[in-house]
């Protein structure tokens, strides 16, 4: 026992255990990194320190140098006022290179009065701003330098014969906005003066003591991450009336123009089917409403373009306007846009759009309808097309499926092939007479009954609602007794199933057997839609006879307000809309001259 003692004192007076070690290792660590970190953090500050000490004595030798040149000098090269100073330079101190931006401004002080003010001041040009920033982009986080002073002349004014140009830019909404780019250039003047500067605090840049020119100064606004606006040259064969033209200095005068710019904005674009298929390679023309010419009217934007593989294309940089949409290749027609067009742009927005396409037709005519009070599209308007051997009903925000043809036979799960279908029991005579369902005939007499299941009807969205069901001819011969045609519906969100038909109530025990009747909700916003039709007779000498079924629904791709009516001639047609709470829209005289056309019918309410 004693032996034993004795070695676990040595133990102890000896060393320490491995843990021990380790946590001496950790804590020595942690200690080193915090001493290590603590003097990069005082070796960044010291450094920050010597950057802005250098870039400081590099703007105060600049200074230092404007101020020893003549007066008369002191300007920018080729600008306004002119003078021998570059507005950007380098310098290398310690083998840093710091970028020089200098910036001159005649200033007009009011003790003598003020151009075109009273008294009027024929010399505004009292004294001269002077602003050099100096920027380092190798050094991190720097912010740049400015110093900024005044140079006053030696002598009395004398009489210049200048005017001045005021640039005033505002936003979207009209309020100004400071730090704006302005760019004024004159190419007549010798030597062609160019002038880049930015508005002060209340969005405006003034130039004083400006050369007088007639239609010469051009202008040009911006800033990061905004649209950009300018002045337009006066060209009798492309912009005989540019909006603005160039600006006009007068001797003695004053000239203020407005510019409007603001931050830019995008459309996500997407072409696809009413059934939200997307539809590659589609090409479009996207036109804004802003005009930089009259008579003849120049747009100010209008650019093709095509959307992708995906049927998806972005359009970025643009600035708020109201835009509208074309089709420029010849293999679809617009059945409608969401939203409606024209579409209004805000800024510093993103705007998704869907253009909805139909396959070509030789003439086509696309109906709007919105509501004449707030512009909003209506929903649920009946619009009635006749003429020309016309007579056709669609109502807004429904699209339908439609069957007239079974003849192709059975064994199609999803309606690909308008005259096929999935299955029957056998009793369905489908191809006797095409375009039309009968019960199967034998030796001259008629089968009791039989029953055919569509193909699975597409809606593209899982969110479908479902209208209506309508069949024809709606009435069926006496002698085949009552309900001799019945029908059921299904939908799944699969193509595949599960089908569970069920009737007007929702369940399996009822069918719809008038024609035109409201589908139940209990299918909603299920993708595929099937139909099950049952004829029977109580007379074996006559069958029940189908020749169309039509299901009607609305998914989030169906376009708002809006149907298209397509396998038109060119011809007049009537329109007649109907929209319960509003006052009825007739017009007889709708031209389908062009090969698609847009009519907006606004109606009004009751």
């Amino acid at each position: 026992m004693k032996a034993k003692g004795k070695r676990q004192k040595a133990k102890v007076a000896g060393g320490f255990t491995l843990v021990e070690t380790l946590v001496g290792v950790f804590l020595f660590s942690m200690l080193a990194l915090a001493i290590y970190q603590g003097y990069l953090a005082v070796l960044a500050l010291s450094r920050s320190a010597q950057y802005k000490s250098l870039a400081t004595l590099v703007a105060n030798d600049q200074i230092e140098w404007i101020r020893n040149v003549e007066y008369e000098d002191v300007g920018i090269l080729n600008g306004l006022p002119a003078g021998v100073i570059p507005r950007e330079a380098t310098k290398t101190v310690s083998n840093i290179t710091f970028d020089l931006t200098t910036t001159i401004r005649n200033i007009d002080d009011p003790f003598d009065g003020t151009i075109g003010g009273s008294p009027n001041d024929l010399s505004p040009a009292d004294n001269k701003l002077v602003e050099v920033e100096v920027g380092c982009s190798t050094c991190p986080n720097f912010s740049p330098v400015i110093i900024t002073t005044t140079v006053a002349p030696k002598n009395l004014e004398t009489t210049s014969g200048n005017g001045a140009l005021f640039v005033q830019v505002l936003d979207a909404s009209g309020l100004p906005i400071t730090e704006a780019e302005v760019t004024v250039e004159n190419a007549s003047a010798i030597p062609p003066l160019t002038i880049q500067d930015e508005t002060n605090n209340s969005g405006m840049l003034q130039l004083v003591d400006v050369p007088p020119g007639d239609l010469v100064y051009e202008v040009t606004a911006t800033k990061d991450g905004y649209s950009v606006a300018q002045t337009y040259a006066i060209d009798p064969a492309t912009n005989p009336n540019p909006i603005p033209p160039h600006a006009t200095v007068v001797a003695g005068q004053v000239t203020q123009l407005s510019l409007a710019i603001d931050r830019v904005s995008e459309f996500e674009i997407g072409t696809k089917t009413s059934t939200c298929s997307a539809v590659p390679s589609v090409t479009f023309n996207l036109r804004g409403n802003k005009l930089i010419g009259t008579l003849p009217d120049i747009f100010k934007f209008s650019q093709n373009y095509t959307s992708d593989s995906g049927g998806k294309k972005t359009v970025g940089d643009l600035e708020w306007d109201t835009y509208n949409f074309t089709l420029t290749g010849g293999t679809y027609d617009l059945a409608g846009t969401i939203p409606l067009l024209p579409i209004a742009l805000t800024p510093d927005t993103t705007q998704e759009v869907s253009l909805v396409l139909r396959a070509k037709d030789p003439k086509a005519l696309m109906v709007t309808v919105k509501d004449a009070v707030t512009g909003l599209p209506l929903s649920d308007a009946s619009v009635h097309l006749t003429g020309s051997g016309v007579d056709e009903t669609e109502v807004t925000n429904r699209g339908f499926f439609r069957q007239t043809d079974w003849s192709g036979g059975e064994g199609q799960d999803v309606f690909t092939v308008n005259n096929r279908f999935f299955a029957t029991d056998g009793n369905i005579d489908f191809d006797t007479q095409v375009g039309d369902l009968k019960l199967k005939n034998i030796l001259g007499t008629y089968v009791v009954d039989g029953y055919l299941e569509s193909s699975a009807f597409d809606t593209g969205g899982n969110q479908a609602t479902y209208y209506n069901l309508s069949w024809s001819p709606g009435t069926q011969p006496v002698e085949t007794g009552a309900d001799s045609i019945k029908f059921q519906v299904a939908a799944s969100s699969s193509p595949a199933g599960p089908w569970d038909y069920t009737g007007p109530d929702g369940t399996a025990s009822t069918f719809y057997t008038a024609s035109d009747t409201n589908i139940s909700n209990v299918v909603y916003n299920q993708r595929y839609l099937r139909y099950k039709v049952f004829l029977s007779t109580t007379d074996p000498l006559f069958t029940p006879t189908i020749s169309d079924v039509a299901i009607t629904y609305g998914t989030e791709c169906l376009p708002y307000g809006q149907v298209l009516f397509n396998n038109l001639t060119a011809n007049s047609y009537n329109l007649d809309i109907t929209k319960t709470g509003y006052q009825a829209y007739s017009d007889n005289a709708v031209s389908t001259a062009a090969e698609w056309q847009n009519w907006e019918a606004s109606l009004q309410p009751n």
